[in-house]
């Protein structure tokens, strides 16, 4: 295949790309940054106007007199010229890059300006700033959420390098991250947020993405990676802004943002939203809403104090999208009846899928002083989730005269209570420099996993209907079945972990660190009346080296294992398969680079390679081997900040080989490619002002082909979508925005969920937008 090139091949003409467009960007003058009132740009060039100043000169004979001081007429040579006073004109200062406006508030704590951001505490659980962290990430800042305006947080992943979005059977998000599936790997201010729900952003200060085994930090799972949303909080910064969306498909949204200062020691803010819509599918619409109101409490400098309620609604019709045709052809292609994408196969009155969230949130933050701080949280969330549909049960036929449709309801209630810990303390052993970190959580999580099958006619699971015209409205009865599941779960963890950064010279930081995670699940089968239970405990490892020739360049190379247990990343029940097998092991080896090109602009590449281990596979009778094994090589590449004082962009490059290499099923054989993973990503965002009133946007992104399970039997092509951004200034408080989604109306498929559930991508897409500042 053209599209299979070797990785270090790949590597090397990319970075030699990369490197000589940001030798052209070094090459270039450098602007200086000045505040502007216009928000959400950093101005151009401004010098300010010759300094007069007052020069006085001394008296010195006229023969010492340096030619290039104006003197008087000379009287006789004996006598000195009278003193007098001259104006002398400064020169102009040097035009030369220097910092942007200075970040307030929360942007502050992060150095944080349009789309850059220089620190971030997600990784390591102490602010640090990206360039001394050895491990790929990217974080999305809230202005360029804004900016980009789109419906749903997986849109937003798009635009990292490195991930793809996976169709979630059309009730939630799940993303796929260096080749790793996963609808739990989501997480909220650290806090694991793993329900499987849709998210919404209106409340979200940034999302960050990292890539490769996180279990040091974060714990369980994380394999391929893991995305976390930092929220809003009160800052004491005052802000009163009310927007307004219109857009395709009778789409209608308002929100607030709301907070300031109440007294010298506390603050509050409140972001709600409401949005009702249709969708560019037949039949499907949405409502959702939600309210957070924060406080925080500084009793005196060394303490902060954080709360924060949520709650969140979110009722949708589901949609799985489209079957693939099984015309004998393989790989076989998805289904569009007549090139139609918008044809619903599913039940107007059927499909469906509701989320509430109630959740509370609380910290503490307190430097004891002599380099010894500490983090107390407290998560409290609250998941109600119900899921019903109607969908592809299999492929169109040869003769595209009929499809199977299929039918279930699904509950996924959970709550989970979570704690953490972490004690940061920073000392000197003789000419050594450590940041010790150290802490523990404990979490109980606990719900139900119920499930029944739907029936139509005479009690058949399926029904047959024409693929030209398959939306159903006929009825269809729930049951509960024998091998529906019906599970009421507990899990508790225990985990503590260690890591030690030093700083060796100026130029060398070494970093160690493991953690240990006590895994123990119990699981009731409430059809059969049997609890099983299973405990874990594991050791997760992380080691790293950063080389740092410059201040601003750092070189690294990492280690990091990662364990998911055999429950699965839900792990919302317990089998006689799941039972007695070992969890999956993701071992990662990674070798990256960072340079801040300047102070607002950061590149970064890296080159990986992660084994994934232990994956089930049945052998028959109900029982399986943790044999299957899978390796997923790449390289990856990002560009972010301001590339001039007018002109921010956020690039992206990702080259991912992913393969089975041991088999997990019949079908998923050895040289087989992972679902959902194309060999190469491309994205590229920019903005640029072109006056303090007018900007513009232009995003592209570019996926390979890539298969919808790793059988490989169905072949999702590849595609381009650009989206675009005009952004006004009506005045000094009142924005305007206009944004169109798929500028050029391409059809795509955009993710799938196995081989017959393939979602089309959203045609041209308008919003608009109005926010107001009081």
């Amino acid at each position: 295949m053209s599209d299979v090139l070797p990785v270090w091949r790949l590597a090397g003409v990319s970075a030699l790309a990369t490197v000589s467009y940001l030798a052209m960007a070094v090459a270039a003058p450098q602007a200086s940054y000045a505040q502007s009132a216009a928000p959400g740009m950093l101005p151009g060039v401004t010098v300010d106007a010759p300094v007069q100043r007052q020069v006085r000169r001394r008296t010195v004979p006229v023969a010492q007199a340096p030619s290039r001081v104006p003197v008087a007429r000379r009287r006789a040579p004996e006598r000195r010229v009278r003193t007098r006073t001259v104006t002398r004109t400064a020169a102009p200062p040097t035009v030369a890059a220097a910092s942007p406006p200075t970040p307030q508030g929360q942007d502050a704590q992060t150095g944080t300006v349009g789309v850059y951001t220089n620190s971030t505490a997600t990784a390591t659980k102490t602010n640090t700033p990206i360039l001394n962290i050895p491990q790929s990430l990217n974080v999305v800042t809230k202005d360029q959420i804004k900016d980009q305006s789109y419906g749903s947080l997986t849109d937003v992943t798009r635009y990292i390098p490195g991930v793809a979005v996976h169709q979630g059977e059309g009730n939630r998000d799940e993303l796929v991250i260096r080749g790793v599936d996963s609808s739990a790997n989501f997480f909220v201010n650290g806090f694991r947020d793993d329900v499987q729900i849709y998210r919404d952003l209106y409340n979200t200060q940034s999302v960050e993405v990292l890539r490769g085994p996180s279990a040091l930090t974060f714990g369980r799972g994380a394999g391929g990676g893991l995305l976390n949303r930092t929220l809003k909080e009160a800052d004491g910064q005052r802000i009163l802004e009310a927007s307004t969306q219109f857009g395709s498909y009778n789409d209608r949204r308002v929100s607030l943002d709301a907070g300031n200062a109440l007294t010298d020691n506390v603050a509050a803010r409140l972001n709600m939203f409401y949005e009702k819509s249709d969708t560019f599918r037949d039949f499907t619409n949405l409502e959702r809403f939600g309210f957070n109101p924060t406080v925080t409490f500084k009793p005196d400098d060394a303490t902060k104090i954080k709360l924060s309620y949520e709650h969140y609604h979110d009722d949708r019709i589901a949609d799985r999208g489209n079957p693939s045709w099984a015309n004998g052809v393989i790989p076989s292609p998805p289904f569009a009846p007549a090139g139609n994408l918008s044809t619903f196969y599913g039940s107007p009155y059927y499909n469906k899928a509701k989320a509430n969230v109630d959740s509370v949130m609380a910290s503490i933050d307190h430097d004891f002083g002599n380099g010894l701080t500490v983090r107390n949280a407290t998560i409290f969330a609250d998941y109600h989730k119900f899921y019903q549909n109607v969908y592809p049960g299999g492929a169109v036929n040869a003769a595209a005269t009929s499809v199977n449709l299929s039918a279930y309801q699904h509950w996924t209630n959970r709550r989970n209570l979570i704690n953490q810990t972490d004690f940061t303390y920073k000392v000197a052993t003789g000419p050594v420099f450590h940041t010790l970190a150290f802490g523990a959580e404990f979490g109980r999580q606990e719900g139900i996993d119920a499930r029944n099958t739907g029936t139509f006619g005479g009690g058949a699971t399926t029904v047959a209907v024409n693929p030209f015209a398959p939306t159903y409205f006929g009825p269809v009865i729930f049951q509960h079945l024998s091998t529906d599941g019906n599970s009421k779960y507990r899990l508790n963890t225990e985990s503590a972990y260690v890591r030690d950064t030093v700083d060796v010279t100026k130029w060398l930081q070494l970093i160690g660190g493991v953690r240990v995670d006590r895994f123990d699940l119990s699981a009731l089968d409430q059809n059969t009346n049997t609890l099983r239970s299973r405990v874990d405990t594991k050791l997760s490892p992380q080691a790293a080296a950063i080389l740092k020739p410059w201040d601003n360049v750092s070189v690294y190379t990492a280690y990091s294992v990662s364990y998911l247990p055999a429950s699965g990343d839900q792990f919302s029940s317990l089998n006689s398969t799941n039972l007695i097998l070992d969890p999956q092991k993701f071992e990662n080896v990674e070798l990256g680079a960072k340079w801040n090109i300047n102070p607002r602009l950061l590149a970064s590449a890296a080159i990986y390679n992660l084994n994934r281990t232990n994956v089930p596979f049945p052998i028959g009778g109900g029982i399986s081997v943790p044999s299957g094994a899978q390796r997923i090589q790449g390289f990856e590449a990002s560009l972010t900040g301001f590339v001039t004082g007018d002109w921010q962009a956020s690039l992206g490059y990702a080259y991912t080989d992913a393969r089975v290499t041991s088999k997990s099923s019949p079908t998923i054989v050895p040289g087989n490619r992972v679902q959902l993973v194309p060999y190469n990503q491309v994205s590229l965002w920019n903005k640029y002002q072109f006056n303090p009133w007018v900007s513009a946007a232009l995003g592209v992104i570019y996926f390979s082909d890539s298969f919808a399970a790793s059988d490989d039997q169905v072949k999702l092509p590849g595609f381009v979508r650009v989206d675009t951004g005009l952004y006004f200034k009506v005045t000094d408080n009142v924005k305007a925005q206009l944004n169109v989604e798929n500028l050029f109306n391409k059809g795509y498929w955009a993710s799938a969920d196995g081989n017959n559930n393939i979602s089309p991508g959203q045609g041209r897409t308008v919003r608009v937008s109005l926010t107001a500042k009081f």
